[in-house]
């Protein structure tokens, strides 16, 4: 559909993953397993409704549409059934191939509505629309043949079509980062340097616009998975003008959103305070969170007189969080971990097991050798892990050794809970 007297306005998405498989085994919950589940073919559903609702002149998925291998004909005719909405709105789609895509053989088979546009491993201009000055619009696009691509595909991309604009549409890891493997690595200042208006990248998850000119934006994907993939997530609405202006508009998307959150306990000395305390902040917290459904895992934090008792009875204070965010309504526990501690004073020398606590927190825990051991069993133990699994867990030396030592500690508190047994605490038994 043509409409000269408009700029062109796109929606740029990635990293959708339909169908993703949970990657959390915390998720026990029935319900909130199925949520979790659901939550990326929700998200597809509600970026084809804003395409229709903003009409805007196409949708942009820069990747990763799919998540392995393993998708199903029945993700793939789920997709279809969403694009060919956008087809009867007069809306285009325009795909590129992730890492993810490529290794999916019903990316190939399935049929697509005719306004949807795959680019193959090698880039051609697409012209989509003319501006209200006849200045024309161009899409170009890479997709990944294979799994990896341990190479830049800029020199796959043809130059800029003279006078026109230019959108590019790139999966990369750019320059690199922490939580994602290299794949199709260039620098922002390699896509500055190719002349087009606007790069449209995916496979990092985290949204960040890089450069305003030209535009390069990472959007992020629009629903997050897990608890390592925390924040409300969206997409991002183009405008570009008939001069070349661009202007962004990001929107949320994700109908779960996934968040950490500590709660001071220190000084409460009763069961029922220490829940209403976390009742009070839960409920403000959700008030302030503008999803569908908010995924907490909750740590509570502080010295407190309960310390023993919430590690002996960590099941039940589980459960009672739980009921107490089901209560609030679209409020989920993930997990709850405990960060509380006991005072000097209440590990009382008269007491052998605070007598072994206060030698275990002062003189144990922070040895040298301890800490050394702590680290060879956690470096033996991420050898058992396959090797694409071991940057999720430690992605350097210095973050093996944190999770070693905190592994430790919480260790270390919930051996002395159980030995502390049904000794007299406030608000005990």
């Amino acid at each position: 559909m043509v409409r000269p007297a408009m700029p062109f306005r796109f929606v740029h998405t990635a990293d959708l993953h339909l169908d993703s498989p949970l990657r959390s085994l915390a998720l026990r919950n029935a319900e909130l397993a199925g949520l979790v589940r659901s939550a990326t073919r929700n998200a597809l559903v509600r970026i084809v409704d804003l395409c229709i609702a903003e009409s805007v002149d196409a949708l942009l998925i820069a990747g990763d549409l799919y998540d392995g291998s393993q998708t199903s004909m029945n993700t793939a005719l789920f997709l279809a059934g969403e694009l060919r909405r956008l087809d009867g709105a007069g809306i285009r789609t325009f795909v590129i191939r992730g890492n993810h895509d490529s290794q999916s053989q019903v990316t190939r088979e399935l049929t697509l509505p005719p306004s949807v546009h795959v680019f193959t491993g090698r880039s051609r201009a697409v012209h989509v629309k003319t501006l209200a000055n006849g200045r024309t619009v161009h899409v170009h696009g890479v997709s990944f043949a294979e799994p990896h691509a341990p190479e830049s595909l800029l020199p796959q991309f043809q130059p800029p079509v003279a006078g026109g604009i230019n959108i590019g549409m790139l999966h990369t890891s750019l320059s690199g980062s922490a939580a994602h493997d290299p794949y199709a690595p260039c620098s922002v200042a390699d896509l500055q340097r190719h002349g087009f208006d606007y790069w449209a990248l995916g496979h990092v998850h985290q949204r960040q616009v890089h450069c305003d000119k030209p535009c390069i934006v990472m959007p992020g994907m629009p629903q997050g998975r897990d608890i390592n993939e925390a924040g409300t997530k969206g997409v991002t609405i183009v405008t570009i003008d008939a001069e070349g202006l661009v202007a962004l508009d990001e929107r949320p998307i994700g109908t779960a959103a996934f968040e950490r959150h500590e709660i001071d306990v220190s000084g409460i000395a009763d069961w029922r305070d220490l829940l209403e305390a976390v009742s009070r902040e839960l409920i403000v917290l959700r008030r302030n969170m503008a999803t569908d459904n908010l995924i907490l895992r909750v740590r509570l934090t502080g010295v407190t007189p309960l310390a023993w008792r919430l590690r002996r009875d960590a099941d039940l204070l589980e459960a009672e969080i739980a009921n107490i965010a089901a209560a609030i309504g679209g409020c989920w526990i993930e997990n709850t971990e405990l960060s509380c501690r006991a005072s000097v004073a209440e590990q009382s020398a008269a007491d052998p097991i605070g007598e072994l606590a206060a030698l275990v927190e002062h003189d144990v825990l922070p040895s040298f050798g301890f800490r050394a051991e702590l680290s060879g069993v956690a470096k033996e133990l991420l050898q058992q892990l396959p090797p694409e699994l071991r940057h999720v867990l430690a992605s350097d030396e210095e973050t093996l050794e944190r999770l070693a030592l905190d592994a430790g500690l919480a260790g270390s508190a919930d051996v002395l809970a159980h030995l502390h047994g049904r000794a007299a605490t406030p608000g005990g038994d």
